[in-house]
């Protein structure tokens, strides 16, 4: 067996390989290139190591290093850049063949305890890289939305009293011809009902007298050097989020696409809250390699819904669990509170949770950490989720314990 530790960049790669003893056997660079990758296989078989008892270790879990070692047959290892930083000597001595040394022996000595990567099928890496993409862009939409409306509050505040939601796209198209009072004051309530009607508003009329109303009151005289600047700004800011809801409009519907076309759709859309980008989420995490997972708690554990223990002396107590699959503790959090309001159980047990004394992060994550358990039976059975048969599996355990 032979433990292989690689120190990746966006340039080069540095490589270390360990054997069992452990005994120094090569060490070089590569570039990060196709004839890179290609000097490393034929690196390995000069020094007649095969495929097979090659055991890769590195500080990240994808990039294109990464999918081109696990193309050609190569067992990887992801490790945590924290570890790495642990084992450094008192020195702090660092150096890219340092790194790749402390890789190797670290994938040497905890081998046994590590989980390699698993190649899944293209369906589910797409739908995951898509899902994944999604919520950074609506992150930024949040940030820009934030921005427009921090940027009105200096010139034209009564704006947000129009309408109910900033980045929906009759909002936005709105502002972007109506960017001031004074674009505004002057209209016709018909002129603003057609307006209105051309952006598919449900009662243009009503809105357009309303608009009127708000727009006529009282308002805190603004210089005009304010307006002019600002309402440029706002113009910017608006034409980034029509961009952003268009796209993520497009989002949707070709995640929701991807998502209908696999076998295990019925199973995470049937659970109560889920939704149409929760429920795809879910699957692109989650994966559909049914013997990845030993036990519901192999999923709890990557997820990060169980705690862990932590004591020294007489101080003991549960902590959250840090190390693990962020998207998809994300993506497990957000449903288990959507099914506070769906299901009447969830609903129970989060108020309990709280009347014990629980924080809100807290007691979702342990109602997180059941529902990981019935997904896991009905994802292995594949069974969609029934609300009696869990009520009565939880009666038949009440039974038992009492």
């Amino acid at each position: 067996m032979f433990f292989v530790g690689i120190d990746w960049a966006d340039e080069k790669h540095t490589i270390v390989i360990l054997d069992e003893v452990p005994r120094h056997v090569a060490s070089f660079e590569i570039p990060h290139s196709h004839d890179g990758i290609k000097e490393f296989t034929e690196r390995l078989k000069d020094l007649g190591i095969p495929e097979d008892k090659t055991n890769c270790f590195i500080e990240t879990s994808r990039g294109l290093l990464v999918s081109s070692l696990l193309q050609l047959g190569f067992t990887v290892y992801p490790l945590n850049p924290k570890v790495v930083d642990r084992q450094r000597r008192p020195s702090g001595a660092k150096t890219d063949f340092i790194d790749a040394r402390l890789l190797a022996d670290i994938g040497r000595k905890e081998f046994t305890n590590l989980r390699p990567l698993t190649v899944s099928n293209d369906l589910i890496e797409e739908l995951r890289m898509m899902t994944r993409d999604q919520e950074g862009l609506v992150h930024a939409q949040t940030r820009l939305t934030n921005q427009l409306i921090a940027c009105l509050k200096e010139f034209f505040p009564s704006a947000l009293h129009f309408f109910t939601r900033i980045p929906q796209l009759c909002t936005l198209k709105f502002l972007q011809l109506y960017p001031t009072v004074e674009s505004l004051v002057n209209t016709s309530k018909e002129e603003l009902s057609k307006v209105l009607s051309g952006l598919r508003h449900k009662s243009p009329d009503s809105k357009a007298e309303e608009i009127l109303q708000i727009a006529h009151q009282p308002h805190i005289s603004v210089p005009m050097a304010t307006v002019k600047a600002k309402s440029k700004l706002a113009l910017v800011l608006i034409k980034q989020l029509l961009v952003l809801v268009e796209e993520l409009a497009n989002y949707d519907k070709e995640i929701l696409r991807l998502f209908r076309s696999h076998k295990d759709a019925s199973i995470f859309e049937g659970l109560p809250g889920a939704g149409k980008r929760l429920a795809p989420k879910l699957l692109a995490e989650w994966g559909d390699n049914r013997s990845l997972y030993d036990s519901s708690a192999s999923v709890q554990a990557l997820a990060g819904t169980s705690p862990v223990a932590f004591q020294s002396g007489k101080y003991c107590k549960a902590r959250r669990r840090t190390s693990c699959v962020k998207p998809f503790r994300n993506a497990l959090h957000e449903f288990a509170w959507c099914s506070v309001r769906w299901e009447p159980w969830a609903k129970e047990y989060y108020y309990r949770k709280r009347k014990e004394g629980k924080s809100h992060h807290v007691a979702i994550r342990s109602l997180a950490n059941n529902w990981v358990r019935i997904i896991f039976a009905l994802w292995k059975k594949e069974d969609k989720y029934d609300s009696s048969t869990f009520i009565k599996s939880q009666k038949r355990h009440f039974q038992k314990t009492a």
